[in-house]
């Protein structure tokens, strides 16, 4: 089935179809073909262990005061010494010919008891080692009835009640309203899904895009710099830009954006400068490291406007990250195409196409879905599109006054 779609959209291209430059990336959640109370949190998974850590070391102390040893058990080797233990206490039953008992009106012995409790802590161990594994360093749950599915907060009713169910997270990518690329991702966040997105559809088609659209949802550093080692024209629209056009924000000076600045001195709303005192290392979710520089003001003692421009007891302090300041760029109808084209997309999905919950299981399955209806879907745009005389008509155009 990727194969089939790909020979589409390539054939899309030959017939100049789509512009085969310009991209729009976004994403939606689709519910799981899951049970809905099978969750696996890893909070609760790191709890009970660390619970059962202590009951451990109580155990041990014990096993070793009956038994003359000197068993040990750091953290990190903590499933080898259950292990080590438990064939310990075996060999013991062994030598001393001992029968464990079940059932009511029997007696258990010390060394049964002893065997029951480190047979069952391993068992718990390795629950929760593979708990961990299924759900990876990036994800805080799984369910289990679809491992690969993540609890996400979902969005269902007039009144926009959230509910977290087993989800996964939808990534379209639309040129010309043609699906030119589709997979479903575990990642509750979407800028952790920008890259291998556009890996996805760069290994599959022979043409590679230049200008890259996305919502605010999408920017981050690690996505700007990879866009650019790529060659690739980032547009991204800011997570700020909505708050940025407000009043109340122009007002607040607190905020960096209203600050002065030349390219000697930054200065705050009291004419105080701000010194640059140190720098840092912010390491994201998939593990980029992004440069942070702290800039401190002067001096806010007795300053008239502290109150409203800081919290803190000392002076001011502001974290910039340079680089990814550096990054951002505007594109009014890139963005403007974006909102029509990828999120028309996935309103034709749902609600023509009832996509509102995947009916098989796992990501390879989903994505064959997917690959599916969108197959489909550009079938039927291209017959609209010929029927209006639209063919070759890539983008809408803005609204003049």
């Amino acid at each position: 089935m990727e194969q089939l779609f790909f020979q589409q959209v390539v054939w899309l291209y030959q017939q100049e179809a789509i512009t085969g430059e310009t991209i729009y990336i976004d994403g939606t959640k689709i519910e799981a073909y899951a049970n809905r109370y099978s969750f696996v949190w890893k909070k609760a998974i790191t709890k009970h262990e660390a619970k059962m850590y202590i009951k451990w070391q109580a155990l041990l102390e014990q096993i070793n005061t009956t038994y003359c040893q000197i068993f040990t058990s750091p953290y990190e080797t903590f499933l080898e010494d259950l292990k080590k233990v438990l064939v310990f206490l075996e060999k013991v039953k062994a030598e001393e010919n001992i029968t464990f008992v079940y059932g009511k009106g029997k007696r258990k012995t010390v060394l049964q008891r002893y065997h029951e409790q480190v047979k069952e802590m391993l068992q718990r161990k390795e629950h929760y080692d593979t708990s961990n594994q299924i759900m990876g360093e990036k994800r805080n749950s799984y369910s289990k009835t679809d491992h690969n599915a993540t609890f996400m907060r979902m969005k269902d009713d007039p009144m926009r009640n959230g509910q977290l169910k087993p989800a996964y997270n939808v990534q379209a990518a639309v040129d010309a309203e043609f699906i030119v690329g589709i997979n479903a991702f575990s990642d509750r966040n979407d800028t952790t899904t920008l890259i291998p997105m556009l890996q996805y559809v760069k290994e599959h088609l022979p043409f590679t895009y230049r200008n890259i659209v996305a919502d605010s949802g999408y920017e981050s550093e690690e996505n700007y710099v990879y866009l650019k080692k790529q060659k690739q024209t980032a547009y991204i629209k800011p997570q700020n830009h909505e708050r940025k056009k407000k009043a109340s924000f122009k007002k607040d000076i607190r905020h960096r954006e209203n600050m002065a600045y030349d390219k000697s001195t930054d200065t705050c709303a009291n004419n105080q400068q701000l010194h640059a005192i140190r720098n840092y290392t912010r390491t994201s979710q998939t593990g980029y490291q992004s440069k942070v520089t702290v800039y401190e003001c002067e001096d806010c003692t007795d300053c008239p406007l502290k109150e409203k421009c800081t919290k803190a007891k000392g002076n001011r302090q502001l974290h910039v990250a340079k680089e990814f300041l550096a990054y951002r760029e505007t594109g009014t109808l890139y963005r403007m195409n974006r909102s029509i084209q990828v999120e028309g997309t996935f309103g034709v999905l749902k609600e023509d196409y009832h996509l509102k919950k995947f009916r098989t299981r796992g990501t390879g399955n989903v994505r064959n879905e997917l690959l599916i209806l969108a197959f489909g879907y550009n079938l039927n745009k291209i017959h609209t599109k010929i029927q209006a005389n639209r063919l070759n008509l890539y983008y809408h155009p803005l609204k003049t006054a």
